[in-house]
């Protein structure tokens, strides 16, 4: 008996869907900015020893159009890590993509800025990481990030006068 799957069943083999898109496609992934200092060598190692550190993170995204479907989005990561008034650490990666996406207008702003980045996550999260392990610090290890709520928190709708965070560049 020769069936034919129904337009919600996943379909098999080389037919049908030949034409059909992947709706996200990662063409290549690259470091664009990496900065680290550590201003306070070497004596902010001691300081270290007798207090615990505080570290600040903030992270962004910003993308951009390259031509007809095809955008590079950037992750955007700082932290800035201080024992009492001493900078132990700063540490800023920009972690980018390209992609080329397959969707509905509608659908485009929130696949740049919440799908693309999650993406681009754990490998900037992995550079983090090292770098601040090489550094001479712990490795740094960044907790999940929510994009979903980053971008409903900074979507244009807030009216609040300031530009929407996270940007989506023309």
């Amino acid at each position: 008996m020769n069936e034919t799957p129904s337009a919600d069943q996943p379909r098999s083999g080389n037919g049908g869907d030949a034409g059909k898109q992947p709706p996200l496609q990662i063409n290549a992934q690259y470091v664009k900015d990496l900065s680290f200092e550590v201003p306070g060598a070497p004596g902010v190692f001691a300081q270290l020893q007798q207090r615990p550190p505080e570290i600040a993170i903030k992270v962004d995204v910003q993308a951009r159009n390259l031509e007809g479907n095809v955008y590079e989005v950037v992750l955007e990561t700082r932290a800035d890590c201080k024992t009492g008034d001493a900078v132990a650490f700063i540490l800023e990666l920009s972690y980018a993509g390209v992609f080329t996406l397959n969707v509905t207008p509608d659908n485009l702003r929130p696949m740049l800025l919440i799908e693309c980045p999650r993406m681009l996550f754990p490998f900037a999260r992995q550079i983090l990481a090292s770098t601040t392990l090489s550094g001479g610090f712990l490795p740094l290890m960044l907790g999940p990030v929510d994009f979903a709520a980053l971008y409903d928190q900074h979507s244009p709708a807030e009216g609040d006068g300031q530009p929407p965070q996270p940007t989506l560049l023309a």
